[in-house]
């Protein structure tokens, strides 16, 4: 079975690179010819040419909820997303929504898609380290998914 792990952020914004943070530390300790690490800061449908050709993939970035704390830490399945209903434009399609239709067009997506969220403190400062709060997830969220493979 072929995986991608595919890191997510801007490495630029502090707590939004953790994501790819995450990925770099996976890459140092994962050496199969099954599984590939990516980094990627795109989003909605320019993903699923990333995607593309995979049997399984493991998603993680950044998330802001209203009610978390930071550094905690998110296991979802793609049945916990929600399509959008109706699109402002092509530009805004989240996740979600961008597999239904590249599904829809034909492309051989993965059928098992697991997303490794930690919730951010700062996403907004210029700075290339995350926050400590959620520095500390990092080597937690690198465990759960050697777990995973």
């Amino acid at each position: 079975m072929k995986t991608l792990i595919l890191g997510m952020g801007n490495t630029i914004l502090s707590d939004d690179g953790v994501g790819i943070y995450i990925a770099r530390e996976l890459q140092k300790q994962i050496q199969r010819k099954d599984v590939e690490i990516k980094e990627t800061s795109l989003a909605g449908l320019n993903l699923l040419d990333l995607l593309a050709g995979y049997d399984r993939a493991i998603l993680i970035d950044a998330i802001k909820t209203k009610e978390g704390n930071w550094g905690d830490i998110y296991r979802f399945s793609l049945d916990c997303l929600m399509p959008t209903a109706r699109l402002a434009t092509f530009h805004e399609v989240n996740f979600a929504t961008a597999m239904v239709l590249g599904r829809k067009l034909g492309t051989k997506l993965p059928e098992d898609i697991i997303i490794f969220a930690v919730e951010v403190k700062d996403d907004q400062t210029f700075s290339e380290k995350c926050t400590q709060e959620v520095e500390k997830a990092i080597p937690k969220v690198v465990e759960m998914i050697l777990q995973e493979l």
